[in-house]
């Protein structure tokens, strides 16, 4: 049995890191004897050709796509072009917004053959035996497919109640060399499960109101493998890090005692951190909390049901200038009961807390399938502008309330960033006066480097220009560098200096190697570490 497993596109603005989830599904096959390979489409560039290669080479029975609602569309374009290729391969999809819109997905989508719903390390693998042995997808818990025009739901799958009886994550089949060549973090996360009701979120009902937690030496073991991969930054990625406090001292006092040295950051709730959990923390390699505050109107507060107050806000944010952490905030615009007048206490508290050490950011409510707000819409007053899931990225504006329309929410987020390409544009000039501090020439030329190797990656420009005749007399890499600089400056908007650098930096990184082949000298990423 071969099972492919697929991420599909999304951009890079949206900070992407490794797939954890289908690291978790891949080391779970392999456990249970399937051959896996994984098609990462975030850091490869994607084409029919492509896809037909690797198809007609590995000869997979199974497609597993995973999808959130913004990446859905293009999902279902990859699997539309597998059903093209080779209508046999049984077609599955998997994450949040499937699990919350099956029925009207499988109508809608004919080359779709079969969901997995909620977590998906068991059903997988059962499915994966199932059609292994001949037997019927209806002994499968936790899917749901067609039976000609009806659509089927197996018995539900109940949540994994120990999850250090999972392997850990089989990252050896992801590309984490060039997740590292463009400076993203790689993650992990050490509980599953949210007891919280918030009304924007899926969380509880994808993963369970239980919280389940990892042990400690289970989870720093992974952390140490992580430390290894020389990552500039580890994501400890579950929400609710912070809110057992037994749990995540148990798993900073297991980082200090191994001394590991790393560099890593956390999502937190403003009502579970401490002085105490705090300063544990950061002796253990936190640099950054994250919170999601949402809203400065108490009244959204009680109508997101989030159960927090303003006063923990401020309290958590003095407690990371403490413990000499980051605090990062988050907020959404957009909510249920928002208006002018609350869209300006949230900025006022944002740039009061500024003040005091927070970093904060926001983005625009999108209400996705199976969260509250969206099956309640018009008890809370929010009126749903498209189902045209490409826009559920919390960029623009796909909802509005009595009081704001989209076109206000729109006018707010393209003035964020004109304000921040205003900041990145006073910095690049300071630089050609060599007024700029330090710290600014390195977040400007980080995110120069960033874009310069994302698009060098995506258009394929190495895996093309990377090659030269072999020299007869010993070449130093540096003039190598320099040639290859030159040829892609022909084919990139860049300067052949700017170029040769940032390639210098990915060689040095481990990020970009030459090798002798067939009479040439080839460049190439580095992408299986």
């Amino acid at each position: 049995m071969r099972v492919l497993l697929i991420n599909p596109y999304y951009p890079i603005s949206e900070t992407p890191s490794p797939p954890l989830g289908l690291a978790y599904l891949a080391s779970a096959l392999t456990a249970a004897g399937v051959e896996v390979k994984i098609l990462d489409l975030v850091v490869f560039p994607y084409s029919q050709s492509m896809l037909k290669t690797l198809i007609e080479d590995f000869k997979p029975q199974v497609a597993g796509i995973t999808a959130v609602t913004m990446t859905f569309d293009n999902a279902m374009g990859v699997l539309k072009d597998i059903k093209r290729i080779d209508p046999h391969i049984l077609t599955v999809m998997g994450g949040p917004h499937v699990s919350f819109c099956a029925r009207e997905t499988l109508n809608a989508c004919p080359q779709l053959d079969l969901i997995v719903l909620g977590e998906g390390e068991r059903t997988i693998v059962d499915l994966a035996l199932a059609l292994n042995d001949d037997r019927a997808w209806d002994g499968v818990d936790g899917i749901a497919f067609r039976n000609g025009s009806e659509v089927c739901f197996t018995a539900k799958r109940g949540p994994i109640e120990n999850l250090d009886d999972l392997p850990l994550p089989d990252r050896s089949l992801l590309p984490l060399g060039r997740y590292r060549a463009l400076g993203m973090p790689i993650s992990l996360t050490t509980s599953r499960g949210c007891p919280y009701k918030c009304i924007f979120c899926v969380g509880r009902k994808m993963v369970g109101a239980k919280v389940r937690y990892r042990s400690a030496v289970n989870i720093v073991d992974e952390l140490e493998y992580l430390t290894n991969l020389n990552f500039c930054q580890i994501n400890i990625a579950d929400d609710l890090f912070t809110s057992n406090e037994r749990h995540c001292t148990a798993v900073c006092d297991e980082i200090i005692k191994r001394g590991l040295q790393l560099k890593w950051t956390s999502f937190a709730r403003v009502d579970t951190v401490s002085d105490t959990v705090l300063t544990k923390m950061k002796a253990a390699g936190c640099s950054a909390v994250s919170f999601g505050i949402e809203t400065a109107n108490p009244q959204i507060l009680k109508t997101i049901k989030k159960g927090i107050t303003l006063k923990q806000v401020e309290d958590a944010v003095d407690m990371c200038k403490r413990a000499a952490i980051l605090p990062f905030a988050s907020f959404i615009l957009g909510l249920p009961g928002e208006t002018p007048q609350t869209i300006k206490e949230t900025m006022e508290f944002g740039n009061r807390l500024k003040k005091r050490g927070l970093s904060f950011g926001f983005h625009l409510l999108a209400p996705f399938p199976g969260s509250e707000v969206r099956e309640s819409s018009k008890q809370y007053g929010i009126k749903i502008l498209t189902n045209d899931w490409s826009q559920y990225h919390a960029n623009r504006a796909i909802v509005e309330t009595p009081a704001i329309d989209h076109r206000t929410l729109d006018e707010i987020v393209v003035k964020w960033e004109a304000e921040y390409d205003d900041y990145l544009s006073d910095i690049q000039v300071r630089m050609t006066k060599e007024k700029a501090t330090k710290d600014e020439i390195s977040e400007i030329e980080n995110l120069e480097r960033i874009v310069l190797v994302y698009d060098l990656m995506m258009k394929g420009v190495i895996e093309e220009k990377g090659y030269e005749r072999r020299w007869k007399s010993p070449v130093t890499e540096k003039a190598l560098l320099t040639l290859l600089s030159k040829k892609i400056c022909h084919t990139a908007d860049y300067e052949p200096q700017q170029v040769y650098e940032t390639l210098s930096d990915a060689v040095q990184q481990g990020n970009l190697k030459h090798m002798h082949e067939n009479g040439q000298i080839k460049w190439q990423w580095v992408d299986y570490l």
